[in-house]
Order: structure tokens, then sequence, then C-alpha cells
């Protein structure tokens, strides 16, 4: 005689735990590493700096369990491993270049500690990432506020040559790091609204469902949007990102590949006419395509340190703490990639970037076990802008496109690119609760929600 039994669902926030204190240790099994390699002592300050991780990851676990205790397991533990190893890195690099009073390491696990208390307040604050829904156009007008803060004058700071930053007092902040997060909220919940629109109406050729032209109208704002940007803050790698996020967000929520096609083609036209209008532009396809040429190593030869630096690190690498990443100029940021796959190998990048495939993963997990549409094309938003930038990054460093200038989400020094990664996993975190949570339990917290705003008629 067969039985039918309902499966409970396993919360596995003891897995959670489990993994994270892995996480950590591998962290600081590093910092010692680099200690012994460099310095040749133990790090005094060993302890203070595993408590610390302790304290923070041991908080965030806790309130998940508080909170949001059907969250996804693995997203903290792979976020805290590539936060750590990056501290761990620019710690090393400190010590190459002698940097005393704490260095930019000592600056970044501030900001870490503020990028996980942002993220707490993430889970606490927001009990339902629906509520998100809301604010659509607030959220529209506040990504265009913080796109236009670095034109501000008096406001905006030119470095390195883009206009992509905000400076108050001692400290300066990239806005377009938070618009990243603002901007997909806005793309879920306009296309939530329209995709009935985008996606049945229109007219065939060539056996492609075409759009009406008046229907074009939000892909050409983007697009419009993504050249501003290129234009007045010189910034390649974020129209790249803004753009690349709106077309695959549409594409989804229609399943129209047209709306791809047309993408392609308003980026390859803005693209070379970029090209032919900025002599910026021209000289990072040079050190794109021909990077070892005299004409290239007059401009520069950061891309070819980055390259020879990695290509010295062999399969295995040189090991933490005994290779040169501090010839390369800006190895603690752009270039954190070629710093870590001299000492790691090209085994260590493989593995670095398995951490980010399993983040996408499991955020596109997410967006296809949550059960609104608003949810799933925000999982969906975070988790593919997360891919373009790590694609973005990469890609750059390794010349399969020409380098933008974006940070490698958690590894790179940065506190805006910290505070805002922090935020999106925060984020995913919390419709992962909502995706996982059964659906008893789902229909009981929405009834109870409800319950204030219920008519009820007496006989």
């Amino acid at each position: 005689m067969s039985t039918v039994t309902s499966l409970v669902p396993r919360t596995r926030r003891n897995v959670e735990l489990g993994l994270l204190l892995l996480a950590i240790g591998i962290v600081m099994l590093a910092y010692l590493n680099v200690g012994l390699a460099v310095q040749g002592t133990f790090p005094p300050d060993l302890l203070g700096y595993g408590l610390g991780f302790l304290v923070l990851g041991g908080g965030f676990h806790l309130v998940l369990r508080w909170r949001a205790p059907y969250a996804d397991p693995l997203l903290l533990p792979i976020g805290t491993l590539l936060n750590g190893l990056g501290l761990v890195m620019i710690h090393r690099l400190d010590l190459a270049h002698q940097r005393t009073g704490g260095g930019m390491a000592f600056k970044q696990l501030t900001w870490s500690a503020l990028g996980v208390i942002i993220a707490i307040a993430v889970i606490i604050a927001l009990r339902d990432h629906r509520q998100l829904r809301r604010f659509t156009f607030i959220a529209m007008a506040t990504s265009i506020g913080l796109l236009l803060l670095p034109l501000v004058p008096g406001l905006g700071r030119n470095i390195n040559g883009n206009r992509i930053w905000i400076g108050l007092g001692p400290f300066s902040f990239q806005p377009g790091e938070i618009a990243k997060i603002t901007l997909t909220v806005f793309f879920a919940g306009y296309l939530v609204q329209t995709r009935d629109v985008l996606s049945l109406v229109g007219k065939r050729f060539l056996g492609i469902a075409f759009p009406r032209p008046r229907d074009l109208g939000p892909i050409l704002i983007a697009w419009l949007v993504s050249v501003l940007v290129l234009v007045f803050e010189r910034d390649l790698g974020s129209s790249l990102l803004f753009f690349g996020l709106f077309v695959a967000m549409i594409y989804v929520a229609t399943e129209r590949r047209s709306w791809v096609a047309i993408g392609l083609t308003l980026f390859c036209f803005g693209a070379y006419a970029a090209y032919l209008m900025f002599g910026h532009l021209q000289q990072r396809v040079l050190l794109w395509l021909h990077p070892f040429s005299q004409q290239a190593l007059q401009v520069s030869d950061q891309l070819v340190l980055g390259l020879m630096g990695m290509a010295s690190g062999g399969l295995l690498g040189t090991g933490l703490g005994r290779g040169h990443p501090n010839f390369t100029y800006f190895a603690e940021s752009d270039f954190i990639y070629p710093s870590m796959g001299e000492e790691l190998g090209l085994f260590g990048l493989f593995a670095l970037l398995m951490l980010y495939v399993l983040i996408v993963e499991r955020g596109l997990r997410t967006a296809l076990g949550v059960r609104d549409g608003f949810g799933k094309l925000l999982a969906t938003g975070l988790s593919f802008s997360m891919a373009l930038q790590v694609f973005v990054v990469v890609g750059g460093v390794t010349r399969v496109i020409p380098l933008t200038g974006l940070t490698l989400p958690f590894l790179s020094y940065g506190g805006s690119s910290l505070l805002a990664n922090w935020a999106l996993l925060a984020l995913l975190l919390r419709i992962s609760d909502q995706a996982r949570r059964p659906v008893a339990e789902t229909a009981v917290a929405s009834s109870a929600s409800s319950a204030a705003t219920e008519v009820v008629k007496l006989p």
C-alpha cells in the first residue's frame, strides 16, 4: 500500500554556517600565507581579522535565520570568500608598495564592514521584494539623478580621464554603482507592466517579429542614456553595462529575438560612431588589437604588464606573496584579476570564475523559482548585471574585448563597488527566501498581510 507524503522544505541554514566557516578559514589561511611569504613572520593581527570576519559573517547569518530562513545558503559564503580574498590581495600589494598606516587594505576592510551592515539593513527593512515595485518610477528618477551627479560642477571629479566620481570632503564615491541596482528595479517594474504589448503586438519580417515603432521607445531611451554616459563621462564600461542589462531583461520579459537584433544593431552603430568621435576610445582599441606594438606601448604598457604577469604565473601560480603584481598599475582595482592570476595561476583564476558562475546560477535559479513576474525579472536583472560586469572586466584584461575601467565585484578595491554588490547580494537573498519558502507559508503570510484591508459584510 502506497502513501503520499509531502516533502518538508529545508532552510539549509546549517549548511550555510558550515560553508561560511570554511570561507573564513580559507581567507585566514591566505592571509597567513602572505605574511609568511612577504615578511617571514606570523601576522600579529591574524586573530583580530579572523574574529572580525567571524562577527560580520556570523551576524549576517543570524539575521538570515531570523528574517529570511529560506534564503539561498550559498550566496553569503561565496560573497564572504570573494570579499576576503580581495582583501588579502590588497594587503599583499600594500606590503609590496610599503604603504603604511593600514594602507588600502584597512580602508577596504572598513568598506567591507559597512557593506555587510547595509546588506543586513536591506534584509531587515525589506520584508517582501514586491514592495519595490511601488517605486518603479522613483527608481528611474533616482537612476537618472545618480548618473548625472558626476557632471555637477564642484561635485564631480575627473579621475584617470573618467568623470564618474563625486567628491564629498575626503571621500569619493561612484554613484553609477548604485544606479546599476536602481535601474534594474525600474526595468523590472516597467517590463512587468508592458510586456504584453511588447511581446504580442508587431509585424513579422524575414521570420522575425518586430515591435511597432512606437514601442521602440524604451530601448531607444536606454541606448540614448548609455551613449550620453559615454559622451559626457567618458565611461565605456558603465554605458555597456546599462545598455546590455536592459536588452537582456527585455528579451527575458518578451522572449522576442527581434529585441536582441535591434539592441545589437544599435550597440554596433553607437560603438562605431563613438570610435570615430573620441580619441581615448581609439587608444583603447589600439591597446586591445596591438598591445605589444611600439605605438601602443607609447600610450600605455599596463595591459602588457598584466598579460606578462598572468603568463609568469603559469598553471599553479608563483604562490601568494611570491610574485610581482605590484609592477602593474592599478593592480588593486582594475587589474586585480591579473594580480591574482600571477600568484594563484590559471587554476586559481578558474576557481574565482566558478565562484561568480555560482552566484549567477543561484540568482537565475531564484528567478525560476519565485512565483511573481516582478521577482523573476528583478532576480534575472541582478544576476545578469553581475555576469556582464565580470565578463567586461575579465574580458578586458585578457584581450577578449577592449579595456573598460569597471571593477571586479567584491575583489577590487573600491568602497562604492563593495557597497553596491553587498546590497545586490542582499536583494538576491531576499528574493530567494520567497522563492524557496513553502507555498502554504507564503499564502498564510499573504493573507495575514492583507487582513487589514479585508471587507466583511454582516448578515
